[in-house]
């Protein structure tokens, strides 16, 4: 004979019936060391295309098939030639050239030092001093000479384009820079459009080829997401065993560090 049930009986069945359903329903958020790999490793795709699209540009025989498209792209930008757009593209091209793109990188080192993240300062540092490097030392070897007919005076030759590389450092930079974590995400979008203004403007202006800004995108984009990522992985994992040694029968033994970590 099947006894009744109580009535705590049925409460703690109704609960668990509850927390049964409840439990698929939750939004499990991917620990910080995950998120970290997953924007290294896009750092790193960026990187190779980067290299794929410089060998295109480099080698005589693919050299033709990119150009097909620069031309096009060329006379495009002829057609849709507009005063106001011509005044925007140089006031953009102007806020991101060295002049001002300087001052800023300063601006941002100072406000790094201040708040005392010395593991974001290397990175910043160093993304900027690698970018530098590439700019000057692929111009000099793919010699690429520059479109007929800028709308404003321009200097070396035309791949990588430099604008393009120095804005998605900075933008990007700033944004790996100064903050942490999840809240990355949050601004890493306006970054990626601030970039692609510049890198686009410069096309308008005819100072580049649109495979020079792509280029040029493609290597500042992938290192400001792969050099400080790459640096907190490893902070990551040279940190693991020592959390893992002060908290062993955590049930959260999570390795990764706090958000506000460097």
């Amino acid at each position: 004979m099947r006894r009744p049930r109580s009535g705590a009986d049925s409460i703690a069945g109704e609960d668990a019936s509850r927390e049964g359903h409840a439990e698929p329903t939750q939004r499990v958020r991917a620990p910080l060391p995950v998120l970290r790999r997953r924007v290294l490793l896009t750092g790193l795709v960026l990187l190779a295309f980067a290299v794929l699209l410089t060998a295109l540009v480099a080698v005589p025989g693919s050299r033709s098939v990119t150009q097909r498209a620069d031309d096009g792209w060329y006379r495009l930008m002829i057609d849709l030639r507009w005063p106001p757009f011509v005044h925007f593209s140089k006031l953009v091209s102007t806020l991101f050239g060295t002049a001002i793109d300087w001052p800023i990188r300063a601006l941002v080192t100072l406000l790094i030092v201040v708040r005392r993240r010395w593991l974001a300062l290397t990175s910043w540092a160093l993304t900027v001093l690698v970018s530098e490097l590439c700019i000057g030392t692929i111009k000099s070897l793919i010699d690429r000479p520059r479109p007929p007919g800028s709308l404003i005076a321009t200097s070396g030759a035309s791949y990588p384009s430099g604008h393009a590389i120095a804005s998605a450092v900075t933008a990007i930079g700033i944004v790996m820079a100064l903050t942490t974590g999840r809240r990355r995400l949050r601004w890493m979008i306006t970054a990626v459009i601030i970039a692609a203004v510049v890198a686009l403007s410069r096309t308008y202006l005819l100072a580049h080829w649109l495979s020079d800004v792509i280029g040029g995108s493609l290597i500042g984009a992938g290192l400001a997401l792969t050099i400080p990522e790459a640096l907190e992985v490893a902070r990551d994992r040279t940190s693991r065993p020592a959390i893992q040694e002060r908290s062993p029968d955590s049930p959260n033994r999570s390795t990764a560090p706090d958000d506000r970590a460097g």
